[in-house]
């Protein structure tokens, strides 16, 4: 089967060290595939080099099954890829519709930035896939008056806009309270029910196994073991983690 992305063999080094050893990898179409490990397990590493931010020192990838070569951030970009920053990446003074758009501005045929329709696309998006309903809430609201949750919502719901094929998540849960964080896994299985993949990454391995179809542990720089969360119950995913930290390996 086709994946929508496949690691073959991907390896990393910084001078002498070495971050990532032989991964391999792969992304179905329409999987949710949770990122484990501890710090140091190399997941930023892996990330970087999906995103093109990094360049593999040995190994290859593809999407959807074509080889990509001389990978850069441009380049993952236009083959699908978006990724959501714990950071949240977003412009923070500006309004929502400014932010859904930014970058990728909708032009009238005179070439002027149609203002107009952006915000009715903004107000659609709030509706139907923000799940925003109050009228304190508007296109012209300021970012800056969103939650963490919200926030998150509005990064994973522009990449959906433009047809984004994977959406890596990094850390999206980090300094969400409980309340934000139900809501932020709720966007994560909609980019499923959209017919699209996502990479989770994360530290809680509750958040993960919530929304994860598979879940893949990283263990100083290489892939530890991988299974599918409908084979194991959490505390058993809980025991793995433990004999990975102590070992490095499941067995």
């Amino acid at each position: 089967m086709e994946h929508r992305l496949e690691l073959k063999n991907i390896s990393k080094s910084f001078g002498e060290v070495q971050s990532l050893k032989n991964i391999n990898f792969h992304l179905g179409r329409n999987e949710v595939v949770g990122l484990l490990g501890d710090n140091g397990a190399g997941k930023s590493t892996l990330i970087k080099v999906i995103t093109g931010y990094h360049q593999a020192s040995e190994g290859e990838i593809f999407f959807g099954g074509q080889l990509a070569t001389d990978l850069t951030v441009a380049k993952a970009r236009k083959l699908g890829v978006e990724t959501v920053y714990q950071e949240r990446a977003l412009a923070e003074l500006q309004t929502l519709w400014r932010n859904i758009f930014l970058g990728r501005e909708i032009s009238n045929r005179f070439g002027f930035l149609d203002v107009n329709k952006m915000k009715e696309e903004t107000n659609r998006l709030m509706l139907e896939s923000m799940g925003f309903t109050s009228m304190a809430v508007n296109p012209d609201s300021a970012i800056q008056t969103f939650s963490g949750g919200e926030k998150q919502g509005v990064a994973i719901v522009r990449a959906l806009y433009f047809d984004a094929e994977i959406i890596i998540l990094d850390e999206p849960t980090m300094g969400l309270s409980l309340k934000e964080t139900r809501k932020l896994l709720n966007f994560v299985r909609e980019i499923k029910a959209a017919g699209k993949s996502a990479v989770f990454i994360d530290h809680n391995i509750f958040h993960v196994y919530s929304v994860a179809d598979r879940v893949v542990v990283l263990d100083r720089g290489q892939v530890a073991g991988e299974f599918r969360t409908e084979d194991i119950t959490l505390d058993d995913l809980m025991d793995k983690m433990y004999q990975i930290a102590e070992t490095g390996s499941f067995t």
